[in-house]
């Protein structure tokens, strides 16, 4: 008797099913992960920019507010104040000034251009005296002193230490001196001496850059808005005198001469023929816009002018790069 063929078995119909929907949902799966991701970043992305525009405008505002400011500053500087009252003139020596918004910082530095050292009327004094107080050795400072008098004068006749364009030609790039007046400070980076590093500083050292001007128009120093670096610069002020002029500026006004003179003493004879009191003409602003969930935020940076009751920009640059601002402000902290 013949044995009954086996027939393998087949899977049924139901097993069958069962791994189609175990595959459709794990693609379903797979397409609403993706589509919740993709959502989610989209989502950030959009806060993000609308956050950024945001921070934008506030700069702008606190450009703004400065330029007010600065002309409140003209009109009250002086005047007297009421007894109860405080003044709020803002501070114009690079003293950040805050003021909050809804949701967000404004932060505000306004710098008179008058407290620099414009390298273009500066004697050879306070260049020399600067460039020592950030630490160029003696030799060094004489070359970039002497070599920014030959880039400024309209001769070619070499100083001791300086260059005319005989030195730049023969360079690896080539280029002649200006023999004129500075445009900007940048121009400094031509000039003899002048490395990257002195410029633009290294680290915890603050470069040239933040102590020189183009725009004062001013061979003196106005004491009542210099940093301390500026006031070392001047003939007969100490760091500890410096030290204490930048005390006296935090709680008062330096309005008059008289009132410099009686903040040093007997050392205002030396300094007397370097130095101004008042307010300038020319400032910078620096303005960054927070959201107060952020610490990062938005730079903005101006050069504004005053003449008689009008403000005019010569300088205006959007986004500004806050690198500085935010290393002076983690060394504070």
């Amino acid at each position: 008797m013949k044995e009954a063929k086996r027939i393998p078995s087949q899977p049924s119909q139901s097993g069958i099913a069962l791994m189609l929907v175990i595959w459709i949902l794990a693609i379903l799966m797979v397409v609403v992960l993706s589509v919740s991701f993709m959502t989610k970043v989209e989502s950030r992305s959009t806060i993000a920019f609308k956050e950024g525009i945001e921070e934008k405008f506030i700069a702008e505002a606190g450009i703004q507010r400065a330029a007010e400011e600065i002309m409140y500053r003209k009109i009250n500087l002086g005047v007297p104040i009421e007894e109860g009252k405080e003044t709020k003139v803002w501070n114009i020596d690079g003293t950040p000034n805050v003021f909050p918004l809804e949701n967000s910082t404004c932060l505000v530095r306004i710098t008179d251009e008058a407290g620099k050292i414009d390298i273009n009327k500066a004697s050879e004094i306070l260049l020399k005296g600067l460039l020592k107080s950030l630490g160029v050795k003696d030799e060094d400072a004489d070359v970039i002193v002497d070599s920014i008098e030959d880039w400024r004068d309209a001769d070619d006749f070499t100083r001791l230490n300086g260059a005319e364009s005989d030195y730049y030609m023969s360079l690896a790039v080539p280029y002649e001196a200006k023999n004129a007046d500075l445009e900007s400070v940048e121009e400094l980076l031509l000039v003899r001496g002048v490395t990257q590093e002195l410029f633009y500083g290294n680290g915890n050292k603050p470069g040239l850059q933040d102590f020189v001007t183009v725009y004062s128009g001013n061979g003196k120093i106005n004491v009542s808005a210099a940093s301390k670096e500026v006031l070392m610069a001047i003939p007969g002020i100490t760091p500890e005198l410096a030290g204490s002029i930048l005390d006296f500026r935090k709680t008062s006004e330096i309005k008059t001469m008289t009132d410099f003179q009686n903040l040093v003493g007997g050392a205002f004879a030396a300094m007397s023929p370097f130095i101004d009191v008042g307010q300038g003409t020319t400032f910078t602003v620096e303005s960054v816009g927070r959201k107060s969930s952020k610490k990062a935020g938005y730079g903005v940076k101006a050069v504004i002018t005053v003449e008689g009751n009008k403000l005019g920009y010569l300088y205006f640059r959007s986004p500004w790069d806050m690198s500085k601002w935010k290393q002076q402000e983690q060394e504070k902290q």
